[in-house]
């Protein structure tokens, strides 16, 4: 018979004690953990900034935040984006703009491209679930967007795998939970490994 108190006896009052866990190992086991930490790291970085060269967008792929392009795409789709400088901005894309005083990049459709004699181009954007164009979103004064306000153009995507993005931000208590779960996992494995 397994009485609660003896099972809660073999956490620390914590219940998530990584330091100790630190603390038990030796140096040359903390070096391997950090140096694995490390490669985990560097492999994430260098396969973003591969990406980033492969693409031409310095952020090739991104999440839909709202459901202003329903039905092309839904909240929480992930969109992998390219934005070669050679390539001419048409009608009917889907580009990823920034605007200025805005942190959050827009997923919009082109309904209007404007080319001057000179070679500028200027074109306006609306998002397929609105009634009116992006105007309003443009800082005062800006009526067109051009080519230097784009960060990509949308070639592809994956339905809804973003979401877990969405949730993490809007739900900053399901972040902690998550962390909470994977640390009490963890305890419960090493209690288990070590009863048997």
């Amino acid at each position: 018979m397994v009485r609660a108190s003896t099972v809660g006896a073999h956490l620390p009052a914590s219940g998530l004690d990584i330091f100790g866990d630190l603390r038990k190992m030796n140096k040359r086991q903390l070096y391997y953990q950090v140096l694995n930490f490390a490669m985990i790291v560097s492999s994430a970085l260098m396969i973003w900034k591969g990406l980033i060269v492969l693409t031409g967008s310095e952020s090739p792929i991104v999440v839909v935040l709202s459901g202003s392009m329903e039905p092309a795409f839904h909240r929480g789709d992930l969109l992998f984006l390219t934005n070669f400088r050679e390539d001419p901005i048409r009608a009917g894309e889907i580009v990823v703009f920034k605007v200025e005083g805005r942190d959050i990049p827009i997923v919009h459709r082109v309904i209007k491209v404007h080319e001057k004699d000179n070679g500028d181009i200027k074109f306006l954007t609306k998002g397929d679930n609105n009634e009116v164009d992006d105007r309003g979103l443009y800082k005062e004064g800006q009526n067109w967007l051009e080519k230097k306000d784009v960060v990509g153009r949308a070639r592809g995507f994956l339905p809804y795998v973003g979401m877990v993005t969405i949730i993490m931000n809007d739900y900053p208590k399901f972040k902690v939970g998550i962390y909470l779960y994977v640390c009490i996992f963890k305890k419960i494995l090493a209690l288990l490994h070590v009863q048997l």
